[in-house]
């Protein structure tokens, strides 16, 4: 057979696309490829060797190391699953066998599940009413959706975190989590709305894993035992209890001590002046009341199971 030219790779520029901004904030400089996926899997496992604690870091939000950032290679299939998972047998052999190690791979297989979910279930991933059929009467206020969008919300693990997907791409895992169930359970908002924001952001997105995962937090999709929902405060203290990573996307909160960080809307006027930052104005006031929100919505959801449950228990009948 006669060799055939490789050619070139057309540049953005040719294509009339511009480079984005790189954001000097991001958690990794993410760059494309086989070669860089592996020699990201090489950083992590074998230089850093980060592998032996993912377990206890994997919830975290900032800086590089917190978990593998393997799913934009995953995701483009510039690396494979079963690559990773060769490298990890071997990491096991070579360093440490234990629970971090088999809650990477745990993690590779959440990952196929969600890819088996959509074989099986098609179109339904996509359905307002999702996997599981139930109906709720979602809202499309897009004044709030826009807030949302923008980490405008009032609320700082909710905004950081907004503000790191709008100017990055990315947003971890615990992350995702938070913003989801803020925007559904707190807001009430179709949960298609921001499946579809997700996907027009995300550097690692993936269909299956995206739209799955919004099932799964909107309590639409697999495993939906009621209407369960993330205590933002609670996430907050948690999970940045000094407040690093809201400080890190939210500098004009900067100033503002760890104990106050998370609830800048209880400033007093005198807090405000003394740590530089005047709510309304430098940053917003929060956009809803988190416990009633969440006793609105939870009563819309619950009415919205009711016929579905019904249905269900009539069907087992026959």
């Amino acid at each position: 057979m006669p060799e055939v030219e490789l050619g070139e790779l057309p540049t953005l520029s040719k294509l009339n696309l511009e480079l984005p901004p790189q954001d000097s904030r991001a958690v990794l400089a993410f760059r494309g490829g086989e070669t860089a996926g592996k020699e990201r899997v090489k950083n992590y496992f074998w230089q850093q060797d980060c592998l032996k604690v993912y377990k206890e870091t994997r919830n975290g939000m900032l800086g590089a190391n917190y978990s593998s950032k393997f799913s934009p290679w995953l995701a483009l299939g510039c690396l494979s699953p079963r690559y990773i998972y060769k490298q990890v047998q071997e990491y096991e052999e070579q360093r440490v066998k234990n629970n971090s190690t088999y809650w990477l791979i745990f993690e590779l297989l959440w990952r196929d599940y969600f890819r088996f979910i959509c074989q099986k279930h098609g179109n339904k991933v996509f359905y307002k009413s999702g996997l599981q059929g139930v109906d709720i009467p979602w809202q499309e206020d897009w004044e709030k959706f826009r807030k949302w969008q923008e980490g405008l919300t009032g609320f700082p693990l909710v905004d950081a975190n907004m503000r790191e997907l709008l100017m990055t791409g990315f947003m971890s895992n615990r992350g995702r989590q938070n913003v989801a169930s803020f925007l559904t359970k707190n807001l009430g908002i179709n949960w298609q709305m921001g499946a579809e924001w997700f996907e027009s952001l995300l550097i690692d997105y993936d269909v299956c894993s995206n739209w799955g995962n919004w099932n799964y937090t909107a309590g639409v999709g697999n495993d939906a035992r009621g209407f369960r929902y993330f205590n933002i405060p609670k996430q907050a203290k948690d999970y940045d209890p000094e407040g690093k990573y809201v400080k890190h996307w939210l500098p004009e909160l900067a100033k503002i001590p760890a104990a106050k960080i998370h609830e800048p809307g209880k400033l007093s006027p005198v807090e405000q002046k003394k740590f530089g930052v005047k709510i309304g104005v430098d940053y917003p006031q929060p956009m809803i009341d988190l416990w009633q929100s969440v006793k609105e919505n939870e009563k819309i959801y619950n009415a919205a199971l009711k016929p579905e449950v019904v249905r269900r228990k009539a069907r087992k009948k026959f």
